[in-house]
């Protein structure tokens, strides 16, 4: 186990598994919520601050091309996080 970046009490919800192996989740306790990925082969976090704030970041969905979709709900937006290669 692995403590997430944004500590103790980061709240991490949602979760999504790209077709590379990236492990993608928000971590809802934050304010603003961050978007999260964590690589199992080098055990290395990165994180980002959603724009929006993110409301909480309850559902996400990975396509076939890498792109994470993300639900924000409380702020009625949908987002997409494309990762830089």
């Amino acid at each position: 186990m692995w403590p997430s970046p944004g500590g103790h009490d980061s709240g991490p919800y949602g979760i999504a598994l790209t077709t590379d192996g990236m492990v993608w989740y928000s971590e809802s306790g934050l304010k603003p919520n961050t978007i999260v990925q964590f690589d199992p082969k080098t055990e290395k976090f990165a994180r980002a601050t959603i724009p929006s704030g993110g409301g909480v970041v309850r559902n996400m969905a990975a396509t076939a091309d890498g792109r994470v979709y993300i639900a924000c709900s409380g702020v009625d937006k949908v987002g997409v996080v494309e990762r830089v290669r």
